[in-house]
């Protein structure tokens, strides 16, 4: 039988993050993030070749992770909403220079300082770019403690695979809340990062000179390269879409929800059922790339879609994309750090369902 431990969201975060080869951290504190920088300050100096260091601001954190990647190191940086929004043009350059890195965002409530309670309204942020340019990032959203340890290794693993920053989009609830994490887990997860040839390593004499750069003053490259860089997000689409669905084979009424939103979902759908409404839940693991093709094959069977999100309804613009408008799709939204009941959900499914 493994062990578990229990631990915090943002520990479970910290400490996959070391166990995957991070040995690169920067950051700065802010709530409710603040123990994964107080977690990696404590743990990763005593870890051979370990590096943190709480830099002067968001965005000398940020570029400090540019430096690293450069070099060909696993590195990471991690904030909260605000904090997330000074990072945008370390984003883009990250994009730009085609570097592997790992941002964690555990958002809070906004606009502005907002508050510090749980909140899903950096949705837009995070799937259509984060800062300038043509670019996407990988963008996991975990809805529990042990997905949190997860996928930060799977997010190192994407990231090194693809070239590419994957933001691991959770928030204050789950980055506080304390469950069991299984540390074995992180087998299935876990990758070597391997060769990178493109690192900024030193010649040693036995190779031309890399460059790592954004800047492309013709326009006919830069456009070639932000083609090949589609090319690779494409793949992408096609590989490392990842979504769960609970109760859907004969479900009428789909919710769709993601993150801690998910949880009080999943209990919805449960209820609903209790009441005879064939409810079901899909549940965006990637919220980029966006599970498209199983919503669009509900959309051809059901009756209506339940979006579910601590925001004014961010993720339900991709959801009606997915399906193509082919079915309506009611929101249920809760916002500036309010979190939905169970029967608050339960009421919007009845709704849909009575069409």
């Amino acid at each position: 039988m493994s062990e578990k431990v229990l631990m915090k969201g943002n520990e479970a975060i910290a400490e996959a993050a070391i166990q995957a080869g991070c040995r690169h951290y920067f950051g700065y504190p802010i709530t409710p993030q603040t123990e994964i920088a107080a977690y990696m300050s404590k743990r990763l100096p005593k870890v051979e070749g370990g590096c943190f260091l709480q830099a002067e601001s968001e965005v000398a954190a940020i570029n400090m992770v540019i430096g690293a990647s450069s070099a060909g190191k696993r590195a990471m940086t991690s904030s909260s909403s605000p904090g997330i929004a000074l990072k945008a043009e370390g984003l883009s350059y990250l994009a730009g220079c085609d570097l592997p890195a790992v941002v964690v965002n555990i958002q809070r409530g906004g606009p502005g300082l907002g508050s510090i309670q749980p909140g899903q309204a950096d949705y837009f942020a995070a799937t259509k770019g984060g800062g300038h340019g043509d670019y996407h990032m990988i963008v996991l959203a975990p809805s529990t403690v042990q997905e949190m340890f997860n996928y930060t290794a799977l997010a190192f693993a994407l990231a090194d695979q693809y070239r590419v920053t994957c933001m691991l989009l959770s928030d204050g609830i789950l980055g506080q809340m304390m469950e069991p994490v299984d540390f074995s887990a992180l087998s299935e997860y876990n990758r070597e990062p391997g060769e990178k040839p493109w690192a900024l390593t030193g010649t040693q004499g036995k190779r031309p000179p890399n460059i790592v750069n954004s800047l492309y003053i013709e326009p006919d490259v830069l456009e070639r390269t932000v083609l090949e860089r589609y090319g690779r997000y494409a793949e992408i689409e096609r590989a490392e879409t990842r979504w769960e669905e609970r109760l859907t084979e004969d479900a009428e009424i789909v919710v769709v929800a993601y993150g801690a939103a998910s949880r009080v979902a999943a209990n919805a759908v449960k209820a609903a059922r209790e009441e005879g409404i064939q409810a079901g839940l899909l549940r965006p693991i990637t919220v980029w790339p966006y599970p498209k093709a199983p919503l669009a094959a509900l959309a051809g069977r059901v009756k209506a879609f339940v979006c579910v999100e601590l925001s004014m309804g961010q993720m339900a613009e991709d959801l009606e994309l997915a399906i193509r408008c082919q079915k309506p799709v009611l929101r249920s939204t809760r916002t500036g750090g309010m979190v939905h009941s169970v029967e608050e959900i339960v009421a919007k499914i009845r709704e849909a369902n009575e069409g």
